[in-house]
């Protein structure tokens, strides 16, 4: 009934003059007009949804479970429309898409008549528009790209032009990256809002002027492109003090009677006059914005506009009876922005990020780099497992009527989409709201596996022979896969989501002791046969799993293809006494080498010295894993506040060590030599050197950590080199762009150190390095996952692998950091980590390509087969390439899709997306690091290109069409790079004729492709599912 009264009711509003989807009147022209010679207090009504946190994303979209927070987002969109419907002069911005999502897929065509009414008015504002907020540390930029375009791509099917977000609301994340500021840029926005900074930093700027600025995203690379006007808010993303409306608030609402004894107008007004003069002093123009929203408001919308009218009426009232000289406006964000860039000021600039974050003294926000690190490696080995679902369904032409594709890769795209949350990747979730992120992933994964076997029964047979489908195995990182247990026989097809042919190294678990591998033409492949130590046999997760053996040998896998490998075992034990030598250390001092480096070991066992084969050079390297008790306290004062979700805080600047020498157990073979560490039974290593492979790696096990003593603990790999690095480290910003940090050190403020250790902690995405510029030698750390990193003194790096904490660090999540496992005793992690010693005019191309490696491995998958090799090979194809010619070097294809759904230029045939990226720094190599040209058009085998159409980064506008407000800076119109040598990245134009395309260093460029003789295009409705 009440839903029948109220679409009833917005019918009846429709003879309103409410712009219909033809009449659009959005953007900057909808704003409300401002009174230039007043101070415009710009209010801004939102609402801040968390995709989880302290409940599930369902539970807060439905406002299930209000016993843990009252929070119903679905009760804020049915709440706000009325309000905006009544009043013209309202306004309402929304974030995060999927919610939003929900919600429409919910309502009746009349009531999306209005909201898209509302949309073309300017009326309602969507803001960022990415499928979530997404955390700034801990994420890749291949999922920020791909979260942001699916929140873009469901605006734009919806909402058009007028659905296009213009601004980023960073508000709440926990400290902020450059490499997020050039996104946005290269998505076409025109600025960007965030609410948290380091304290120190928020006071001086308070102090200096300087809160709004030019943050130069990509100052060394991409220039102006990557410029993007940011804003810090002054209240966080709240009201101030006394004027929060939300039903639930002790905040006086507005009493404006005169006849009752509560009337309180003239003091509310006096209050709000204060408070907007307070915050004008510390911002350049007569505008301010104020944020009157906080975490899930305006569940009772009438409540908050109702107050905000009285509040703007009487406070505007003082115009003409006080002669005020302050101006309230309903306004949005970009609404602000166009007024300050409309007032033509000179702004200061910024170029490196704001990392790390203390909101007060002994409490940096840099725990949660690390905070659940399981969590952390599964999202990002997901993102590589969509990225290659997304391409074999493109690769293969999966019909998305027939095979249902589409709708399959969205469930896995909008997990992942969840997944970027700051309050997911970042770990800073309760632990019930993990384990439903991580249940929407596997949910995800099971549906691109489906897609992915569609894809290989198209493009594995040769024929019309049927394909018997494969299986894949999540779990073979400890050594745990039910077909290469249960199978004498068997196949598995490996894929390379990568655009260059790649080497990479296979482990399987078997049961045998013996086995024979034919390559893709017959070849006998070489393998080593390796046991599966005590270490990995007794992880609780691997219960029921029966192997004993790891079969290892080396694939070669061509660029976006796959290459199949037949595994047989073989009778008797000869070849793994043959092959592999397991021993117990002597106390020997010992070594462990290739042709590309050397690593010595100790008489205990330890590290000793690395060196590079190549130059002589040598370190004197010493690795363990030790770990920081974590602080305790009850965080009433910063010097009482413990280590907890978010906060590290060690009890002291030393890590614990360990009293004993480790056992160590060493294995030598052919093909890998590998080193056994046990510190404790709960802390393992293993250093692997492979054949040729010019990296050591080390595999890292933690867990359950022990909390007998009552005390948390803070796990890190360490490595102390001896290099002269000057108080200077290196660390990668979301995998792109290189950031140089110096410790003890803030760029744009005198730093008043209060924690050595938690103060000098960096978000490391994928690498970390050393540099002894007087050797001429880079020390280089590559990372499975988004960890916690720092060199806490001259010539060393440590990481942080794992954390099991007591107490909660009072920020909100309301439990500690103590992740149990599947036994309850304690969670076991495991991760790697690539280390890698060379000349510094070197270490760019290894740190580069491998980066990449690591981040989108090989796909593995397996079937079962009694074929022989001779038979098998009649049949199917045992290697395969989706390209005719590898990409260069330095050119990484970073999307490849079929693009479902209404495209952005029309097109009768199905389109595609492809993004193209140059991965090099300028200046980085000597070559690798040039423009380079690739040619489209006769590039993939499956599919020939007809036309291109460029967009911009998040493909939900003509790159031609764009235009972004221009800024003047303290620094003038031109920006230099390294070398201070003074460029500017061309515009790009609508391409015609040839498909050359040329880019530059770490330029992305993204294109809708049609196709020669496509398929019809499907018009898929995508957004029908849910993850």
């Amino acid at each position: 009934m009440y839903r029948t009264t109220f679409v009833v009711s917005f019918l009846l509003c429709l003879c309103r003059a409410i712009p219909t989807p033809e009449e659009k009147q959005c953007g900057y022209v909808s704003c409300n007009a401002v009174k230039d010679d007043m101070i415009n207090v710009h209010l801004v009504p939102h609402t801040h949804d968390d995709v989880g946190w302290l409940k599930t994303v369902d539970q807060y979209y439905y406002g299930a479970r209000n016993d843990i927070q009252n929070a119903g987002v679905q009760y804020v969109l049915d709440s706000v429309i009325p309000e905006l419907v009544n009043d013209p002069s309202k306004r309402f911005i929304y974030v995060e898409i999927a919610f939003f999502a929900r919600w429409w897929r919910e309502q009746e065509d009349n009531m999306k008549t209005v909201v898209k009414g509302l949309v073309n008015s300017g009326q309602l504002e969507f803001i960022l528009g990415g499928w979530c907020m997404n955390d700034e540390a801990s994420t890749h930029y291949n999922a920020i790209i791909d979260q942001h375009a699916l929140g873009f791509e469901f605006l734009r099917q919806n909402f058009g032009g007028c659905g296009r977000p213009r601004i980023g609301w960073q508000v709440d994340p926990f400290g902020h990256s450059r490499e997020q500021a050039s996104l946005f840029a290269q998505f076409g926005f025109d600025g960007l809002f965030f609410g948290r900074l380091d304290y120190q930093d928020k006071n001086h700027r308070l102090n200096t002027t300087t809160m709004e600025m030019l943050w130069h995203g990509s100052p060394d690379n991409l220039g102006e492109k990557s410029d993007l006007f940011t804003g810090v808010l002054y209240n966080l993303y709240q009201p101030p003090g006394g004027f929060d409306f939300n039903q639930y608030s002790s905040d006086e609402p507005f009493m404006d009677d005169p006849r009752l004894h509560d009337y309180n107008v003239d003091k509310k007004v006096d209050d709000f006059l204060k408070a907007a003069k307070d915050q004008a002093k510390y911002y350049k123009t007569n505008h301010i914005m104020m944020t009157m929203g906080s975490d899930f408001e305006y569940q009772n919308a009438h409540h908050w506009y109702k107050n905000l009218d009285k509040l703007i009426h009487y406070t505007n009232k003082r115009q003409t009876t006080d002669n005020s000289k302050i101006n309230l406006l309903y306004s949005t964000p970009s609404c602000y922005t166009y007024q300050l860039n409309r007032a033509n000021k000179t702004w200061p600039t910024k170029s490196d990020d704001f990392y790390p974050y203390a909101y007060r003294e002994h409490s940096f926000m840099t725990g949660y780099f690390t905070s659940r690190a399981a969590l952390k490696g599964y999202i990002r080995e997901t993102n590589a497992f969509l990225q290659a679902c997304r391409q074999l369904d493109a690769l293969a032409r999966l019909a998305p009527d027939f095979h249902n594709s589409s709708l399959k890769i969205q469930v896995l795209r909008e997990a992942m989409g969840v997944a970027q949350h700051h309050d997911a990747v970042s770990g800073t979730e309760k632990q019930q709201v993990a384990y439903d992120y991580a249940m929407r992933l596997a949910n995800g994964r099971s549906e691109c596996q489906k897609v992915m076997n569609d894809a290989m029964g198209q493009l594995v047979p040769k024929g019309s022979e049927g394909f018997m489908g494969v299986f894949f195995c999540d779990l073979l990182n400890i050594s745990a896969c039910s077909i290469t247990e249960q199978n004498k026989q068997f196949v598995m097809i490996v894929y390379n989501p990568l655009s260059h042919s790649i080497d990479h190294w296979v482990r399987l678990p078997v049961i045998g002791s013996a086995y024979s591998v034919s390559g893709p033409s017959g070849e006998a492949i070489e393998t080593q046969m390796i046991p599966v130590f005590k270490r990995t046999q007794n992880i609780p997760e691997r219960k029921g799993y029966m192997a004993k053996n790891e079969l290892v040998f080396r694939v070669e896998i061509p660029a976006l293809g796959y290459s199949t490998y037949m595994i047989k075992m073989s009778e008797g034990t000869h070849m793994l006494r043959k092959t592999t030598n397991v021993r117990r250390f002597s106390g020997e001092p010992f070594a462990i080498k290739n042709k590309h480096m050397s690593l010595k070991f100790d008489s205990n066992g330890n590290w000793d010295k690395l060196t590079d084969l190549h130059t002589g050079q040598s370190v004197d390297a010493r690795s363990d894993i030790v770990y920081y008790h974590g602080m305790a306290g009850n965080c009433s004062q910063g010097k009482f506040q413990s280590s907890g979700a978010y906060i590290f805080r060690p009890n002291g600047t030393t890590p614990q060590t360990w009293t004993d020498p480790p056992t160590v157990v060493t294995v030598d073979g052919p093909l890998v030599n590998e080193v056994h560490t046990e510190f404790s039974p709960w802390v393992t290593q293993v250093t692997r050197q492979y054949k040729d492979e010019p990296y050591l790696e080390v595999e890292w096990t933690v867990g359950p950590i022990t909390i007998v003593d009552k005390m948390g603990k803070e796990v890190v790999v360490r490595v102390n080199t001896g290099m002269k690095s000057d108080a200077t480290f290196y660390t990668d910003a979301n995998g792109r762009d290189i950031i140089k940090r110096v410790r003890n050190f803030r760029k744009t403020w005198n730093l008043n150190q209060t924690e050595s250790v938690a103060g000098n902690y960096y978000p490391v995405n994928s690498r970390i390095f050393l540099r002894d510029e007087s050797s001429g030698m880079q020390f280089t750390v590559l990372t499975d996952r988004s960890q916690g990193g720092a060199s806490i003194q001259d010539g060393q790096l440590e990481l942080m692998v794992h954390r099991r904490l007591l107490y909660d660090d009072s920020l909100g999540v309301g439990e500690p950091m103590n992740e149990t496992g599947s036994d309850k005793q304690g969670l076991i992690i495991r991760g790697k980590m690539y280390v890698h010693f060379g000349q510094i005019s070197d270490a760019a191309k290894f740190h580069r390509e491998f980066g990449l490696r690591t981040y989108l491995t090989p796909i593995t998958a397996f079937t079962k087969t009694d074929m022989n090799y001779q038979d098998y090979s009649m049949f199917y194809n045992t290697m395969w390439s989706g390209l005719k010619q590898e990409l260069p070097a330095n050119i990484h294809m970073l999307t490849l899709e079929q693009w479902g759904g209404p495209t952005l230029t029309p097109s009768q045939t199905q389109p595609y997306l492809i993004r193209l990226e140059h991965f090099y720094e300028n200046g980085e190599d000597p070559q690798l690091s040039l423009p380079v040209t690739v040619n489209l058009q006769d590039l993939f085998v499956t599919f020939n290109i007809a036309s291109i159409e460029e967009l911009t980064l998040g493909a939900n506008l003509a790159i031609a069409d764009l235009q972004r407000l221009s800024w003047n800076t303290v620094d003038g119109d031109l920006v230099t790079d390294k070398n201070n040598n003074v460029y500017k990245v061309e515009n790009r134009q609508k391409l015609k004729g040839s498909l050359d395309i040329t880019l530059n260093p770490m330029e992305i460029r993204t294109f809708q492709v049609n196709l020669k003789d496509g398929p019809p295009r499907q018009n898929v409705d995508k957004f029908t599912v849910f993850s």
